[in-house]
């Protein structure tokens, strides 16, 4: 298990020699995730915090920001174990709000199976005493390589 990973530099590591990929993208910088825990090819774990301008009307934090939170730990995560793929599928159900006063979330993905042309990947939301917010499944195609 590896804390405080330097997931970015890993990724950077992963990438065909004369690719530009930006790393980190800016919907991860933006959303001012970091990234908390990695377990090699097993799990990947990040904090977002929960920002006003991320909130609804009600005061919550907006679904779409749960789900890029959890995109952007599916995303890395899916290349750190198989680069390089693309999202075929990615379903969320809320469990309970993202209240305002909540200072993050952390989000977690993890490989659930992978089949030689698709990666089936889980995560889940969690609020900073551990209660499940969120679930998600998400489905990565895998794409040829040169």
């Amino acid at each position: 298990m590896n804390l405080r990973p330097d997931i970015d530099e890993m990724l950077r590591g992963l990438l065909p020699k004369g690719a530009s990929l930006q790393i980190p993208p800016p919907c991860l910088t933006d959303m001012q995730g970091e990234f908390v825990e990695y377990v090699e090819g097993v799990s990947l774990s990040a904090r977002f915090p929960v920002l006003a301008r991320y909130r609804n009307p009600m005061g919550h934090m907006q679904g779409g920001f749960i789900v890029a939170a959890l995109d952007n730990t599916l995303g890395p995560f899916s290349y750190l174990i198989a680069p390089p793929s693309a999202t075929a599928s990615l379903n969320t159900q809320y469990l309970r709000p993202v209240v305002a006063g909540m200072p993050h979330i952390r989000c977690k993905a993890w490989l659930v199976e992978r089949t030689r042309n698709q990666l089936h990947l889980a995560a889940d939301v969690r609020d900073p005493d551990d209660r499940v917010l969120a679930l998600c499944q998400s489905t990565c195609q895998i794409l040829p390589t040169a």
